[in-house]
């Protein structure tokens, strides 16, 4: 007998009881079940089934949506025989979730979970993906389909579930459609539903080196499309939640007989007083860059950077937000803006601009 062995078996009967009928060989151990005993009960025509390596459901029948998540989890988050001996158990060993160690649910049935309309049910799916770290020594069998990754991003618990968040989501998703309307369908989702702003998923896609392919590229277009016509709305109810006066909207600036200072999307001459949506988002990696595109991101900042730079030069104050801050913190936004209206009576008073519609 050796430590590892149960002291006082218990009756295989009581497994019938579990919560959820499926089981590591780690767990089975701990109930009392010998390898010997689960090789028996997962014979032809016998109780149980084999559903991964090391993973056995606890009937005889095809296992639920529910099953096949915990089960790859299950798969995923162990890690090889000689791994497991060389690690030390952990704080939380006996909680629920730490079976499963850092693997987390991803792509289309992360993002399922996170109750996309536009991803197909989990049944359907005839690979889950199970995202975890790129040291892990598993590889990809029966519906479990791993995507390694240096980098893991905190996962949020569904239904006791580690699930990726929605951004790697997407981007593990899209790594494995080529159909552009469907990648299109869940990009679009994500920022019409509120599940995440657009720039966070450019920046997944951008990690995943996915800004390459034209039918992303396409969906990444209509995305940033779809994000600024939401962000604008935001704007717009910002100002009438909060009582704030009626600006000028979508309005080229100019000097009278002079050059052009660029658009800003809300407006009050009377105060000279700007806000500028920033929904820009990155198209490529930097270590994906070439020249001419470093040249082109970097010229793109400086004319943002001298915009707002000449503006203010000229006295007008220009409020900058975010479409997040604009979700998130409406009410101090909003804050801001009505200081910056109020503070212009105390300033000097701004060179004269000529206001055109854009």
């Amino acid at each position: 007998m050796n430590h590892n062995t149960p002291l006082s078996p218990r009756p295989l009967r009581h497994l019938t009881a579990v919560q959820r009928r499926v089981m590591s060989s780690a767990q089975l151990r701990e109930h009392g079940v010998s390898g010997a005993d689960t090789s028996a009960h997962c014979r032809p025509g016998g109780p149980w089934q084999q559903f991964l390596p090391g993973v056995f459901l606890l009937h005889p029948g095809p296992p639920t949506s529910e099953e096949r998540l915990h089960g790859v989890l299950l798969y995923c988050g162990r890690p090889p025989a000689k791994e497991a001996r060389s690690v030390p158990a952990q704080p939380g060993a006996g909680e629920p979730h730490a079976a499963y160690a850092d693997a987390m649910i991803t792509g289309l049935a992360a993002l399922a979970l996170h109750r996309f309309s536009s991803a197909p049910p989990l049944l359907s799916l005839d690979r889950i993906d199970v995202l975890v770290p790129r040291t892990r020594r598993l590889r990809s069998t029966g519906c479990a389909r791993l995507v390694r990754s240096n980098s893991l991003p905190t996962p949020q618990q569904i239904t006791g579930l580690p699930v990726a968040p929605v951004p790697r989501a997407l981007a593990d998703a899209v790594a494995q459609l080529a159909e552009a309307g469907a990648v299109r369908r869940l990009l679009t989702e994500a920022v019409r539903g509120g599940h995440c702003e657009p720039a966070a998923v450019v920046r997944e896609l951008n990690n995943a080196r996915l800004l390459t392919r034209p039918h992303v590229v396409d969906a990444v277009d209509s995305l940033l499309a779809e994000g600024r016509a939401i962000a604008e709305d935001r704007l717009y109810a910002l100002v009438r939640d909060f009582a704030l006066p009626e600006p000028l909207w979508n309005v080229d600036l100019r000097l009278p007989g002079g050059p052009h200072l660029g658009g800003v999307d809300a407006y009050w001459p009377e105060h000279s007083v700007a806000v500028e949506l920033d929904t820009r988002a990155p198209r490529q990696g930097e270590d994906g860059l070439g020249q001419a595109d470093r040249s082109r991101e970097a010229g793109e900042w400086s004319e943002y950077a001298q915009k707002r730079e000449h503006l203010e030069r000229l006295g007008i104050t220009v409020v900058h937000v975010t479409p997040k801050k604009l979700r998130d913190t409406a009410e101090q936004q909003a804050t801001v803006v009505r200081t910056a209206l109020m503070a212009a009576a105390d300033r000097d008073p701004a060179a004269y601009v000529v206001v055109l519609p854009r």
